[in-house]
This record gives structure tokens, C-alpha cells and sequence, in this order.
């Protein structure tokens, strides 16, 4: 990859990028996800708006391209998160070229002013690979494997890090 990462805060008015690159990972990796392509695919303007208010969207650039999402809740969760990542994703083709970490670090530069320093987030426990990602970004399973109640059948394992300073 030629191009530096570059990391972006969008804000509700950039819904349409929300949109666009949230149905780009339920294409590429829909099994990955509490989410459906085919139900999001039809949200209006105005779910897609209210989802952009709910969630901080933070994304990934490459050549002024969007090639990676996160979405950033802020709670008081299990084992202490203060925030809660969602919707986490890398374009295949950006896969292993820091564009994850470098939206981690962004979260980790904005973790003292937001409350965002106990990251959690939740992981579908077939996905060993994001797992293994997760792990390298200082993410430690916590609590044993919970019921989806988003996909039945399926178990996602909780997982926490502390911000690095």
C-alpha cells in the first residue's frame, strides 16, 4: 500500500459514508456482524441519520478512500468499558496494513476526553482472526461466551483493553 492511513470522525450530515461503507462490511463480511445487508440496505435517510447520532463513526482513508469503519457507544458496560466498540471493519484489501490499529490509536489519542479509556467490544468466537487482531491490539476475553440475541444459535465472547497513553 502506497498511501498513509489517514482517520476521520464523521459527523450525522456524512450519513451517506456511514451508510456506505457499513453496507460495504455487511457484503464483504456480513457473517461477522449482529447486522443484516438486506435489512440495513433498506434503511432511510433518517435511520441512517439517527444511527450516525447514536454512534461516533470513526473511519479509515487510504487515497481519500474509506477502507475501515468502528462505531464508538459510550457506556458503562461489563468489566468496566466505558465504550463500546461496534461495527468494526477493514476492507479485505487493506487487511495488514494498519489501518485497525491506526483507528484504535485514534480511539486511544481521544480515550482521556471522551471516555473512551476501557474499551470493550464483542466478537462472534468462530472469528478467530479478528480475535487474534484484537489480541495485538492488547484486548483480553473476559467472562465466558454469551447467547446472541440478534442471531440465534450464534455465541460472541467479550473482550476488553485498556487505552495505551
Amino acid at each position: 500500500m502506497n498511501s498513509a492511513v489517514e482517520v476521520e470522525e464523521l459527523t450525522e450530515d456524512q450519513w451517506q459514508r456511514y451508510r456506505d461503507i457499513r453496507l460495504a462490511a455487511l457484503d464483504s463480511d456480513g457473517h461477522a456482524f449482529g447486522g443484516s445487508l438486506e435489512i440495513e440496505a433498506l434503511f432511510s435517510e433518517d435511520e441512517w441519520r439517527a444511527k450516525a447520532r447514536q454512534y461516533v463513526a470513526i473511519v479509515a482513508i487510504v487515497a481519500g478512500e474509506d477502507v475501515g469503519m468502528m462505531t464508538v457507544e459510550n457506556l458503562h458496560g461489563d468489566f468496566g468499558a466505558t465504550c463500546w466498540i461496534g461495527s468494526c471493519w477493514v476492507d479485505p484489501d487493506y487487511r495488514q496494513h494498519g489501518a485497525l490499529r491506526k483507528l484504535f490509536s485514534y480511539l486511544d489519542q481521544h480515550a482521556p476526553t471522551r471516555k473512551w479509556s476501557t474499551q470493550g467490544l464483542g466478537v462472534w468466537i468462530d472469528n478467530t482472526v479478528a480475535i487474534r487482531a484484537y489480541e495485538k491490539l492488547g484486548f483480553v476475553a473476559k467472562g465466558e461466551p454469551q447467547k446472541s440475541t440478534r442471531k440465534p444459535g450464534l455465541f460472541y465472547q467479550r473482550m476488553i483493553r485498556e487505552a495505551t497513553k
